[in-house]
């Protein structure tokens, strides 16, 4: 038995190494879960509802892609991302193609800011579609894990009843404890099956059946823009307290709604990157980002407009004009650190790179 254990060391995992493929388990049609560990044996510590970007190796080059976490860090042996391949994906259906026990990538992380433990709550409310089930079956997981479940109403809609991820563990988990609360709703059931749940897609009326008291529950809401567009404009107009509203998206905001760059200088400014003792001549137009690559210097991004805070970097002296959409916190910001994706020098300017 000795010879099998794993060696696991005292010091958490950090963005520094790969992570290794251990299992790959399918969930529903074009949809897995694949859990990785940490080859040095390291633990994993992040917050339930957090992601990672990942370096996915792809014939036409490297490309980064940014998956919710959807296990819990009650479990630390492990981490675990949930992937749903869409029409026209790339790097969602090369891990599904491609990916095995064994083979290795470069992760980056873990980020957000969406996550139960920045909202402490004696009722929740879980509301999600589609893949954006993930961050609320982490967090699900880690009230379990706690032994203190608290009260939550978990609502999550689906095309039809073999699409929802997870049904069977959180049934599970529903059945032990009478803190957690299903609804599920589909749009069409399939043929020559039961379907007890509801039908049709996500509305007041039922959202009022599923959680008469909604309005005293914090909600957090994750999956396609125009769902969590519908969910917000009808608690809105129910009533709800909108600051105790939280949602998750990795989708460009609509245009009318990012608000206007503020004019950097005009003339040359230069970046400085102190740790690979580069410099860079630009203009007030450019984006951090934009410049270090062109230095040849990689700073991991994904969603490249200041709302996964994968790009995040600790800025040494300098100013910057930052334009984000949530991906960095005030915290954050006042220990020195921008996002390079959004962010634009306003003179002379040194990154910790």
């Amino acid at each position: 038995m000795g010879k099998n254990r794993q060696n696991w060391t005292a010091e958490p995992w950090g963005d520094s190494e790969e992570l290794e493929c251990a299992m790959v388990i399918p969930e529903t049609d074009d949809c897995a879960t694949i859990a990785f560990r940490a080859p040095s044996g390291a633990w994993f510590d992040y917050k339930p509802g957090q992601f990672l970007t990942l370096d996915l190796p792809l014939p036409s080059g490297t490309i980064q892609r940014t998956y919710t976490i959807s296990s819990s860090p009650s479990r630390p042996l492990s981490i675990s991302i949930t992937v749903k391949a869409q029409a026209g994906s790339l790097g969602t259906r090369w891990m599904l193609d491609h990916l095995k026990p064994g083979m290795r990538l470069r992760a980056y992380g873990p980020a957000g800011q969406f996550t139960s433990l920045r909202h402490p709550a004696r009722k929740y409310l879980f509301i999600s579609a589609g893949s954006g089930i993930t961050p609320m079956m982490s967090m699900t997981t880690w009230a379990w894990d706690s032994g203190e479940m608290p009260d939550i109403v978990f609502v999550h809609a689906a095309r039809k009843p073999s699409d929802i991820i997870f049904k069977n563990r959180l049934e599970q988990f529903a059945a032990r404890v009478p803190g957690l609360q299903l609804r599920f709703t589909v749009e069409e059931v399939e043929p020559f099956s039961v379907w007890h749940g509801y039908r049709g897609r996500l509305n007041q009326i039922m959202l009022g059946l599923m959680a008469p008291d909604y309005l005293e529950r914090e909600v957090f809401c994750c999956g396609p823009e125009p769902f969590m567009k519908s969910v917000r404009e009808g608690l809105a107009s129910l009533g709800y307290d909108m600051a105790r509203y939280h949602e998750e998206s990795f989708s460009a905001p609509a245009l009318e709604e990012i608000p206007i760059q503020t004019a950097a200088p005009v003339g040359d400014v230069q970046l400085h990157f102190a740790r690979s003792g580069k410099s860079a001549d630009c203009v007030g137009t450019d984006t951090v980002l934009a410049v270090a690559k062109r230095a040849g210097l990689n700073i991991p991004s994904s969603c490249n407009f200041g709302l996964c805070g994968t790009c995040k970097v600790r800025k040494l002296s300098g100013e910057v004009a930052m334009v984000h959409n949530g991906g960095i916190s005030d915290d954050e910001i006042a220990d020195g650190y921008i996002l390079a994706c959004c962010s634009r020098p306003m003179g002379a300017v040194e990154l910790d790179i």
